[in-house]
């Protein structure tokens, strides 16, 4: 028998330097190296728990802001109608003030001051005692001008300015110098007679 080489087969595992090493060896846990090493990078995803509590909460802010709108839209409409209802108020005050007023007496002076006698709580019997009064004094003549003294009107107001206080038309309009007039006896002798009196024992009153 030739001699001839003897040659022993040795079986060698894969030896290619592209395999990868286990991922766990690298000190990663069994999920992230699971989906290392097939190749997935997505993160882990949010439990349908979480999930739906957070929706849950979005909720409950929507419904909340809702309402806090629905409250505020009330409160304006509220207002509105409050500033409607005192603006109407204060547009009918004027017609419901002259309505509540009395008519202004009209006539001679003479039928004015009786028209008048009632609303001091003096019946018109004291027209008696206011005629000769004022007929002394100025003549029931609202123009009437004490040249001395400066006193003015059927009542002799001194000054006459003091009138004013019943209208401001008080040069003028015997209504508002008798109303004046009227309200001076009332204030100083209690009635037309008890001013008559002082003037037929002074000559003034």
């Amino acid at each position: 028998m030739a001699a001839g080489l003897i040659v022993t087969a040795v079986a060698v595992g894969p030896t290619s330097a592209s395999a990868s090493p286990p991922a766990h060896s690298f000190g990663l846990s069994a999920s992230v190296a699971g989906a290392v090493s097939h190749g997935s990078t997505s993160l882990p995803v949010v439990s349908k728990e979480r999930t739906a509590l957070v929706t849950a909460r979005q909720a409950e802010v929507r419904k909340a802001a809702a309402l806090e709108l629905a409250r505020a839209r009330a409160a304006a409409r509220r207002a509105a109608a409050q500033r409607a209802a005192a603006q109407a108020a204060a547009n009918q005050a004027p017609a419901s003030q002259a309505a509540s007023q009395p008519p202004v007496p009209s006539g001679s002076p003479q039928q004015i001051a009786i028209a008048m006698l009632p609303s001091f709580g003096w019946s018109t019997s004291q027209f008696s005692c206011l005629n000769p009064l004022w007929a002394r004094e100025s003549g029931w003549n609202p123009y009437a001008s004490n040249p001395t003294s400066g006193a003015y009107g059927i009542p002799q107001a001194l000054p006459g300015s003091k009138m004013a206080s019943a209208g401001a038309d008080w040069q003028t309009n015997p209504a508002t110098q008798i109303k004046w007039g009227l309200g001076y006896i009332q204030a100083t002798y209690g009635s037309p007679c008890a001013a008559w009196a002082h003037e037929t024992t002074y000559g003034w009153y």
